[in-house]
């Protein structure tokens, strides 16, 4: 059985003429534990979508979201949140991390929802990321490359199974974007957590070696009309 399996999901939205536009028809897709995918598309191409109905932040508008056996796309809001905190990891491509709280704190508030604050492996977790003298910076304190490292922190916390990656080195310079990936996989195989990384970045694709293409994946991008 995968870890992770999409049936037949389908995603629409009202467009502003009132139509439902489909942006999103994945038939079949499978993670397995500690399988690490890489998924090339560009951006606009639905890819963030894509991750958020896998992590239940969006629902299908039609199709499952299957999760060791069970059906996610079928759980109430509290289920659903507590299996998110419990079971994935998240690393947002704009990060997400509170500005009036430390590096330390913006890793310790997100295990509050899943088995509790453990500062002691948060601040591991910090100090493996090469951050031990910025745990008690604000993110307006710390660098881009340094709030990426907290953001992969704060998303390998809670020790999660699956790890969902929205362009994870697009707001990084390019010196250290193969870095922070190589990072995020290393963490990833020593937890073992599988992982999806979504991005338009080759360095990144090419790290992976062989990237599912997105718009063979999402059938809705080939019934687009040319040109669009």
């Amino acid at each position: 059985m995968p870890l992770l399996e999409l049936r037949d999901v389908r995603r629409a939205f009202r467009s502003p003429d009132g139509e439902d536009q489909l942006i999103l028809d994945v038939p079949s897709f499978e993670v397995e534990g500690g399988q690490q995918v890489a998924i090339a598309g560009t951006s606009g191409s639905g890819k963030t979508t894509f991750l958020n109905i896998i992590a239940g932040l969006l629902a299908p508008t039609s199709g499952d979201v299957v999760w060791d056996g069970d059906v996610v796309s079928g759980m109430g809001e509290a289920k659903r949140d507590a299996w998110r905190a419990r079971e994935l990891g998240y690393v947002f491509q704009t990060f997400n991390l509170l500005g009036g709280y430390t590096a330390l704190e913006n890793v310790t508030l997100g295990m509050m929802f899943g088995p509790g604050p453990d500062r002691a492996f948060a601040t591991s977790l910090l100090e493996r990321l090469g951050l031990a003298d910025r745990l008690r910076h604000r993110p307006a304190q710390l660098s881009i490359g340094q709030q990426q490292r907290v953001a992969l922190a704060r998303a390998l916390a809670n020790r999660p199974r699956l790890v969902l990656a929205d362009e994870p080195t697009g707001n990084l310079d390019p010196r250290f974007a193969l870095e922070a990936l190589g990072l995020l996989r290393e963490l990833c195989r020593e937890q073992g957590a599988a992982l999806i990384c979504v991005s338009h970045d080759p360095r990144v694709l090419d790290d992976f070696g062989d990237a599912l293409d997105f718009a063979v994946l999402n059938r809705a991008m080939a019934e687009e009309p040319q040109g669009s």
